[in-house]
C-alpha cells in the first residue's frame, strides 16, 4: 500500500543527544537502544472517522520520535499498519449503506491528505491487512500447527458454511504474558470486552485468550484460510505478523494510544513470542495519552470528534493544528479547546514574523535546546518555550532571514515557517 508524500527534512548543523523515553513499568528515563537500523512499529488506523485529534496527535508524536532518532545521526526504519479489515469498519459501512472497501479507501485517502498537511514522515512500509492475508494465514496456520492454538466451531446459524472455525491462542502456555503491559489479570478482564476482546466466547480455555482467526459468518467479507477454513485474521495477530515481516523480533520502539496497552500491544507481543520462540518483541514501548473534547475522551463511538480536515477545510493552517498537539506533553492527557487553536495561531505567526527578520546568530544555540529537549522524552512543550524565547529576544530585529533557524524547526519539530 502506498504511503503520503515526503515532506522536506533539513539536515541539523549538527547530531541531536541520543533520545530517552519514560520506561513505562519503571519510571525511568532510558536511552532508546540504537543498534542501526532502527526499527520503529506504529499501530495505525482504523479507516472509519479520520483523522480527529487523538489520531493526530499520536502520529505526531511518534512523528517527533523518528525526527529525533535520525537527527541523531541512526537509520530508521519506520512502519506503520492500516487495519483495512475489522469489525467497527464493517458496522460503520452497513450503517452508512456503503460497500466497506469503499469507506476504507475514503478515509485512508483523507489519513493520508491530514498526514501531509501535518508534514508528519511517512512510513517505509504501509502495510494493509488485505494485501497481507496470505501472511496472515501462514502465521496462525503455523501457532496451530505447534499446538499453541487451539479452533473452537462456529455454530451452524452463524456460519459461512458448515465445519467453520474461529482460532485462539491458548494463553496457559505462554509464561510471558502481562510482562508488556504490566496490568494484573483483574486490570485486563475488567477492559477485556470493551477493547475488542469476547470474554464470553463459548468453549474458551482462557476468558482472555486473543483470537487469532474469526471463522467466516454469513454477510461478512471472509478469505480463503487453507486449513483454517475461511474467515479473516484477528486484530492483535494482524500486527505481530507485518512487524515480524518487515522488523523483526527485537525491534526498537512500539507505539501507539494508551488505550492499546491492553490488549492489543501485549497480545501482539505474546503472539510473536509464541511463534518465535523469542523475546522481547520490541525493546520499549511508548503510548500517547488520550486527548478529550467537551469533558470526554474524544472517540469514533462517542462521535466527539475534532477533525483535522474539517479544520484545514475551514482554513486553519495545519501547522497551527500541529502546534496544538506538540503543546502537550505525548504521556499526559488533556483536553482541546478552542482557545488553544487560537493561542496556536498566534503562535505561528509570531515565529514566521520573527524568523524573518532575525538573522541566524543564535541558530545553534536554538537547535541545541530544542533537541535537547525532545531528547528528554520527547518534552515538545519545553521545546516550544525554547523557541518562544528566541522569538521573545529577536522581536525588535532587522538582520533579515533566518534560514538556520526555519531548518531547525523544521528538522527538530516538524514546523514550517
Amino acid at each position: 500500500m502506498k504511503s503520503w508524500s515526503q515532506p522536506s527534512f533539513p539536515r541539523l548543523a549538527k547530531a541531536a543527544p541520543a533520545l530517552r523515553l519514560r520506561d513505562e513499568h519503571t519510571g525511568e528515563l532510558e536511552v532508546v537502544p540504537t543498534n542501526d537500523p532502527v526499527g520503529v512499529y506504529v499501530c495505525g488506523i482504523t479507516p472509519y472517522d479520520t483523522t480527529h485529534l487523538g489520531h493526530a496527535a499520536t502520529y505526531v508524536t511518534f512523528d517527533l520520535a523518528i525526527r529525533a532518532l535520525r537527527n541523531a545521526g541512526h537509520d530508521v526504519t519506520y512502519v506503520q499498519n492500516v487495519t483495512d479489515i475489522d469489525d467497527p469498519l464493517l458496522e460503520r459501512a452497513a450503517r452508512d449503506g456503503i460497500d466497506w472497501q469503499d469507506l476504507a479507501q475514503r478515509e485512508i485517502d483523507i489519513f493520508h491528505a491530514d498526514m501531509e498537511a501535518l508534514r508528519n514522515l511517512p512510513p517505509q512500509h504501509y502495510v494493509g491487512v488485505v494485501e497481507t492475508m496470505p501472511r496472515h494465514v501462514e502465521v496462525i496456520s503455523r501457532l496451530v500447527a505447534e499446538g499453541v492454538a487451539y479452533g473452537l466451531p462456529v455454530d451452524a446459524s452463524e456460519a459461512g458454511q458448515d465445519g467453520v472455525q474461529d482460532f485462539y491462542l491458548d494463553l496457559s502456555g505462554q509464561p510471558s504474558f502481562g510482562e508488556t503491559s504490566g496490568w494484573n489479570r483483574e486490570q485486563m478482564v475488567e477492559v477485556f470486552a470493551d477493547r475488542g476482546g469476547d470474554p464470553d466466547r463459548p468453549g474458551k480455555r482462557d476468558v482472555l485468550d486473543p483470537l487469532l482467526w474469526r471463522g467466516w459468518r454469513k454477510g461478512e467479507p471472509h478469505w480463503d484460510g487453507v486449513e483454517l477454513g475461511p474467515g479473516r485474521p484477528g486484530w492483535h495477530l494482524e500486527c505481530t505478523t507485518i512487524a515480524l515481516d518487515h522488523l523483526g523480533m527485537g525491534f526498537t520502539l512500539q507505539g501507539g494510544g494508551t488505550d492499546l496497552v491492553f490488549p492489543h500491544h501485549e497480545m501482539s507481543a505474546v503472539q510473536a513470542e509464541a511463534l518465535t520462540g523469542k523475546s522481547p518483541f520490541a525493546h520499549r514501548y511508548a503510548h500517547q495519552a488520550m486527548v478529550a473534547y467537551d469533558g470526554e475522551k474524544m472517540s469514533k463511538s462517542l462521535g466527539n470528534l475534532v477533525k483535522v480536515s474539517q479544520l484545514r477545510a475551514e482554513g486553519v493552517d495545519p501547522m497551527a493544528v500541529r502546534l496544538v498537539v506538540l503543546d502537550h506533553h505525548y504521556a499526559l492527557d488533556w483536553e482541546y479547546t478552542d482557545d488553544q487553536l487560537e493561542s496556536a495561531k498566534e503562535r505561528l505567526a509570531t515565529w514566521r514574523d520573527v524568523a524573518s527578520r532575525a538573522g541566524d546568530d543564535d541558530a545553534d544555540q536554538l537547535a541545541d535546546a530544542i533537541t535537547a529537549a525532545l531528547a528528554d522524552d520527547l518534552d515538545a512543550p519545553a521545546a516550544l518555550q525554547a523557541m518562544d524565547a528566541w522569538a521573545a529576544d529577536h522581536v525588535r530585529a532587522d538582520a533579515g532571514p533566518s534560514p538556520r533557524v526555519t531548518d531547525a524547526i523544521d528538522a527538530a519539530l516538524g514546523i514550517a515557517l
